[in-house]
């Protein structure tokens, strides 16, 4: 047999061609080097395949036992870094099937009655997809729980809140903590919608049109855990779309985008934190870098990082978009192009949420059973901060009202009082009293508690509020949420 009849046995569509394929279109459009990733999935969807056809009596139940003895042998010899991927046979599905049809012959070419490369791998890639969502979820569970443990320490800690990057009103340091954990909060529900419209099968659409064999479809939906939420198997119901539709992987990288921008939110604030303008927080030092010129510096790389990752993720689903948009149906080659961004996008946040989660809540010492060397906190630096910028000011005009005067000319009020104070270099709660009443004579000694800072924080006892007492109710309702009660 010549090297020209050889190259073209090992295409699946040979027989049709005159010539082999070239070094350079192999190369151009070969995915198996970043596609085989997919294998455990691959071999599930065609386990599950080839026990479905056994059942239909489409194939024998020789066959299937084959099948079943040939994938455990790949199985076995991927596991060992073993099994010798080839760049001829294009992707990671014409590898597999093609070391199956050596190890067990004809049966392993049986395997693909019924089914395309198409709806295979639709299946393979929502199969591997579904369950890199349940890691990143649990990864998600993580981080909040972090965010929660050192919140819980520094619920009485004050720091500003800011508007326009101003100080604009005191919070609870756990207040401004918990507001990322709402955030983490609805990444993990958007997840969870992910996750459902990913779980459906496309396997039986064929290339298309479907096919005239009798495939139960619900079967294999069955046997892979394609089902919704009341159990039934979940299986996409046209031949058309379920082949072509990657909105699955456009939504995923919507939601992965979606949780890298509160990530990135996060990584502003911890840098603008530990820089030594604020001083308000320290990361410990495996988490940064030092300078190559200057020794007394530490540079918050991670969080810089994750910043700029952001942009990466992004990126990736503009990609994807954009990928998608100008596609005819059915399949189309461009599809192919559909996988590296994607799991780059997975990688990239599985490693986000992994080394966010250790930096912001520590370690766990296996000796002590305690976390060690997470985010330290500097309460001084928060508070000195706070008093800069006449954080109590609405608390002022607050208290104006409630001596009936209208909120508008309380406003005004409160404007020149903090007039004064700026020019005297003091904060408000300095002023004597004899000089707060010279802007409104209704101002009395109780005024003085209404302008401290921990008197702003209780204040604010509202649902949602920073006031310490709900603040504890909200760690308790999140740690119930996420069973760490």
């Amino acid at each position: 047999m010549s090297h020209n009849q050889l190259d073209k046995k090992s295409q699946a569509w040979s027989a049709l061609f005159a010539e082999p394929m070239s070094d350079l279109v192999k190369r151009y459009t070969s995915s198996v080097f970043f596609d085989k990733r997919l294998w455990q999935a691959d071999i599930a969807g065609s386990l599950a395949h080839a026990e479905m056809l056994a059942a239909q009596g489409i194939i024998a139940s020789a066959d299937h036992v084959q099948i079943v003895s040939g994938m455990a042998q790949i199985t076995a010899d991927i596991e060992a870094d073993r099994f010798d991927w080839k760049l001829d046979l294009e992707d990671v599905h014409l590898n597999i099937e093609a070391r199956l049809t050596q190890l067990v012959g004809d049966a392993g070419k049986r395997l693909h009655t019924g089914r395309s490369r198409n709806d295979q791998v639709a299946t393979d890639v929502r199969l591997w997809l579904r369950d890199e969502i349940d890691l990143i979820s649990e990864l998600l569970v993580e981080l909040q729980r972090s965010l929660i443990e050192v919140a819980e320490k520094n619920v009485d800690v004050v720091m500003p809140g800011f508007t326009h990057l101003q100080v604009a009103q005191p919070v609870s340091f756990a207040h401004h903590l918990l507001a990322y954990v709402e955030m983490f909060s609805r990444d993990a529900e958007r997840f969870t919608e992910v996750r459902r419209r990913t779980n459906r099968l496309p396997l039986g659409a064929a290339a298309l049109a479907g096919t005239s064999y009798p495939l139960d479809r619900e079967r294999v939906a069955r046997t892979l855990g394609m089902v919704d939420e009341a159990g039934n198997p979940a299986v996409c119901q046209n031949s058309l779309d379920a082949v072509s539709d990657r909105d699955f992987a456009i939504e995923f990288s919507a939601a992965a985008s979606l949780c890298m921008v509160h990530i990135s939110r996060m990584s502003e604030e911890l840098i603008l934190w530990m820089s030594q303008n604020f001083g308000f927080i320290k990361i410990a030092d495996r988490f940064t870098t030092g300078s190559s010129i200057m020794p007394q510096k530490k540079n918050p790389d991670v969080p810089e990082l994750a910043r700029g990752k952001t942009g990466r993720v992004v990126g990736h689903l503009m990609g994807l978009i954009t990928l998608m948009k100008g596609q005819p149906l059915a399949y189309n080659k461009d599809n192919q192009e559909d996988k590296e961004p994607l799991f780059d996008t997975v990688d990239t946040l599985k490693d986000t949420l992994r080394i966010f989660s250790e930096m912001v809540g520590g370690q766990l010492n296996s000796a002590t059973g305690q976390k060690e060397g997470g985010i330290t906190v500097n309460a001084t630096a928060m508070e000195a901060a706070v008093r800069k910028g006449y954080a109590t000011a609405t608390d002022l005009a607050d208290y104006l009202v409630k001596k009936g005067l209208p909120f508008r000319d309380a406003h005004e009020v409160v404007a020149h009082a903090v007039k004064a104070a700026t020019s005297h270099q003091v904060d408000l709660s300095e002023l004597p009293l004899a000089v707060l009443q010279e802007f409104n004579p209704t101002i009395e000694k109780d005024v003085y508690e209404v302008l401290s800072l921990h008197g702003s924080l209780h204040a604010r006892s509202t649902l949602g509020g920073t006031a310490p007492s709900q603040v504890r109710a909200q760690l308790e309702r999140h740690k119930g949420r996420l069973l760490l009660i």
